[in-house]
Parts: C-alpha cells; structure tokens; sequence
C-alpha cells in the first residue's frame, strides 16, 4: 500500500500559495454547510510513520477551517478512569455529532500498531483485535458519518533525514520522542506490522488513504483536497436524501403460536410472608457480593426491559435497597434528547458505563431499537435488523473488559396489563405512571411480543443472557431477579 508514496512528491511554494487560499475559502464553505444541514459527521484518522507531519496537518486543519467547528482529540495512555471502562469506551467519548468534524490523533489504531512492533498481540488476538475495529467503523458509517483515514508516509531514509533535522533545532526538538528512533530502528518491522494493518483495515467504507508525508507543502494540500472532496460529495448525497443503510435479510416467518413469552407459567406466586423471608435473605447475599473484594475488579451492568406496568421500576427499588448508594447509578432511558438524536445510537449508552467495582442499572436500554423504534416504524428495518449484532458486539466488549451484563424481561398478561392500567388511572398517585403512549403500545400487544422474541433468539448469549421473568406477581417476579442476579455474580466472580 505504500509504494505511491515513495515516489517524493512536492509542490512548489509559488503553486502552492496559489492554490492554498481557495482550498482554505472552500473547506469553509463545506463545513458551514454541513454544520446547516446537520446530516452526519465527520471523523478524521491521523496515522503514519513517525517524522511524516502528523501533528503538523491536524494544526493546519484546525487553522484552516472554523475551530468551534472541530474537536481534536490526541490520546496517550489510558487514564485509571479510561482503564477502568472497555477499551473502545474513551473513543465513543470522543466521537462528533452530526454537522462537526473530529480529528483523533493517536487513535483506536495506536494500540494494534505498537503491537506490531512489539510482538504485543499473537496473531489471533491481532486479528480478532483488526476484526472488532472493522466492525465498529462500519457501524460508523453505516450511522451516517463520513470516516477518512490518513497514513502519513516515508521511506526510511527520508525518516532518519527528517528526525535529525528536526533535532538540530531547539524550537523543532521537542517533535522527536523517544519512541520516534525506536520506530525508525525497526523501520522493516513497523512497515510490516502497517501494511497488515492497513490491509485488513481498509474496507469500503472507511478505506485507507496513503499520503506522501517528504514534502510539508504536497502534505498539507493533498489532506486538504481529499477532505474538501469528500465533504462535497457526501452533502451531495445528503441533498438527494441518500441514506448510507445496509440491506437486510428476512426474519424468518412464525411457524406456529408458541414461543418464549406465552410459554411462560404466569400463575408462579409467593405468598407474602414468604416474600418478606425471601426478599431479606436475597438482598442481604446482594449487598455482601456488592462488597465483596472481587467485585472491585468488575462491574456490573443491569438491563431492564418488559411490557407496560410489569413491575420493572418496583423490582429495581428492591435492588437499589440492599446496595451502597455511592455504587450505583440508575439511569432512565425515554426518548432521546437532541444531543443524543445527532449521536450514532449506542452513544448514549456507552458513556453511562460503571468503572470497576460500579454499577449501572439501565430502565429500559439500548434494546429500544429492535422494540419501540422497530414496532413504532421510528427506524427503518435495516437499521434494526443490523442493531442485533452492533447490541451483541457492544455486551462483549463489556464481558471481555469484566463488566458482568445482566439482562430482565419483566412479562405479564394482557389482563393484568389492563388491570394495572385502570388501577394507575383510579389511583392519584398513580397517574403519572400511565400515558396515552402505554395505551398505544397495547393495541400493538403481538407485534411487540414478535419484535421481543426476536430480541431474545438473537441476543441471549453465553456472555449477556436474557433472563425472562414471570411478573404477574410482583412479590414472585423481586425474588427471582433478586436471586437470578445473585448466582450470576457469584458464578461470574468464581
């Protein structure tokens, strides 16, 4: 891949100080427009060989074009927080919403490219690493945003004349970590690791771009033109109502009328003093593996799903009551807000993750997609067909990481659904916990329960298992959550 760029391309300063104040005018014109129209992003990758003027292109990106406009974003090591969350979590922090551009300096690239030069990763581990990467820009693009990725580029013996010059001079010295010679001694091995890198990397939606970094003026003006032609071709798109989706294949169709909610025995109950023997018992066992010390190396996400009025903020009191309140966290999840609609989906997940030793208890969660969005035709089905592997994808990285994922349908009849309704209507304090949308959803009952088996088949994994709860007796359902999620930690933490 990178033979082009060994052919010393330059431009003229006299060509170049002719071209560089239209390419300036032009790359802000494209930016107010996409900032106007507010259809996607833009989300700029700087990688290359070290010495190849990195840093110097993200400089006069950000002096070429609005600043309030771009975030830049250069990662070192990890922080104990960013330790503390999976690994993709300080990106997703990072990422732009529609009508911005990011530049991200050092990016999710850094790792697997360091590796490579230090025989890090195993081959396998490399791969599954190149192959979680493929996966999270396609996603990326597939969510709208226009993703380039920039490989600056020397030969060696171009490197070991750029980092001696920039050596000899105290104000350009500073330019030359450590690291930079270390790379450049293992030359052969780096662009090794590179070109496997790059390769496996560059798909169609995100695929690499090599630029020739000898010469400053060739550089900055091949960056910006790339940039500039990109921006304009994809607000082209946008103005013709182009959607960047992936098709879908079919579900398949419903043999018979048995599946795994109606299979459900709906009549388990627990008599009341038995609940209140049970309940104590479970919640004390809760609050001692919340304590325990292993815990401190985990963490614990709760997911909490099920039909209208199923019980699901009475059963998630029950748990916050046997827990530190400096624990945990709670978060709702309704509607998304403006902030969270110019977002790729998971985003508003992803930044509520728990560090280690913390919990994070979702009411009602990213599992919206394929339910609501997909009942209510707020998505289009390849949006929600894809979500089911992006969902999965996204409970790995937390398993790997040692977040412990814990998921609850909450399921009723359709008559004490009604029952539970009229109750919250007649009951004063009650009324702010039925809406027309409840109503709404009801008339909807088989579509919703189809979309919620679907979830199940296709997202109940070894890692992030569905637990289904039968929740037409609330003091039955607060047990067996309570209990289910108990002989999970204590399975996990062995």
């Amino acid at each position: 891949m990178f033979e082009s760029a060994e052919l010393g391309h330059k431009i003229s300063k006299a060509d170049y100080d002719k071209e560089v104040p239209d390419l300036r005018a032009d790359l802000l014109d494209a930016q107010y427009d996409m900032g106007m129209a507010r259809k996607f992003p833009v989300i700029i990758l700087v990688d290359g060989v070290e010495g190849a003027g990195k840093s110097e292109v993200v400089n006069l990106l950000n002096a070429w074009m609005d600043p309030r406009h771009i975030l830049t974003h250069g990662f070192d090591r990890p922080s104990d927080e960013q330790r503390e969350r999976p690994l993709m979590w300080r990106y997703w922090q990072a990422l732009p919403p529609k009508g911005k551009t990011a530049i991200l300096f050092h990016n999710w690239y850094a790792a697997p490219l360091e590796s490579g030069l230090s025989g890090k990763f195993k081959a396998a581990r490399m791969e599954q690493r190149l192959a979680e990467i493929n996966r999270f820009e396609r996603m990326l693009a597939e969510e709208g945003a226009l993703l380039l990725k920039f490989w600056f580029h020397l030969s060696k013996d171009v490197q070991r004349k750029r980092l001696k010059t920039l050596e000899k001079t105290p104000l350009t010295r500073w330019r030359v970590p450590p690291e930079a010679w270390r790379q450049h001694e293992n030359y052969e091995v780096f662009l090794q690791a590179a070109e496997r890198v790059l390769r496996r990397t560059s798909t169609a939606h995100a695929p690499w771009i090599v630029i020739d970094g000898s010469d400053d003026r060739f550089r900055a003006v091949s960056a910006g033109r790339i940039l500039l032609g990109a921006m304009r071709k994809r607000l082209e798109l946008a103005s013709k109502g182009f959607q960047p989706r992936s098709a879908s294949a079919p579900l398949p169709p419903v043999v018979d009328n048995r599946d795994v909610l109606n299979a459900l025995d709906l009549s388990q109950k627990l008599p009341k003093k038995k609940y209140a023997e049970e309940l104590e018992t479970w919640q004390g066992r809760l609050n001692q593996l919340s304590r325990d010390a292993r815990f401190r190396q985990r963490g614990l996400v709760l997911v909490f799903e099920g039909v209208d009025a199923a019980g699901k903020g009475s059963t998630i009191r029950r748990l916050t009551g046997a827990l530190d309140a400096r624990q945990y966290r709670v978060v709702p999840i309704a509607a998304p807000t403006e902030e969270e609609k110019v977002q790729p989906y998971l985003w508003r997940f992803w930044r509520h993750l728990p560090r280690l030793g913390g919990i994070t208890i979702f009411d009602r969660s990213w599992y919206g997609r394929v339910l609501v969005e997909r009942v209510e035709g707020f998505c289009v089905e390849a949006e929600w067909m894809r979500a089911y592997s992006e969902i999965n994808d996204f409970e790995d990285q937390m398993s790997t990481h040692g977040i412990i994922v814990a998921k609850f349908w909450m399921h009723i009849s359709q008559e004490e659904q009604l029952r539970r309704f009229k109750e919250r209507e007649d009951t004063r304090f009650k009324r702010f916990k039925i809406t027309p949308e409840d109503w709404r959803n009801r008339e909807r009952w088989p579509e919703y329960e189809r979309a919620v088996c679907d979830m199940v088949d296709r997202t109940s994994t070894d890692r992030a298992p569905w637990t289904l709860v039968e929740a037409e007796d609330k003091f039955f359902a607060r047990v067996k959550v309570l209990k289910s999620l108990c002989q999970r930690l204590e399975q996990a933490m062995d």
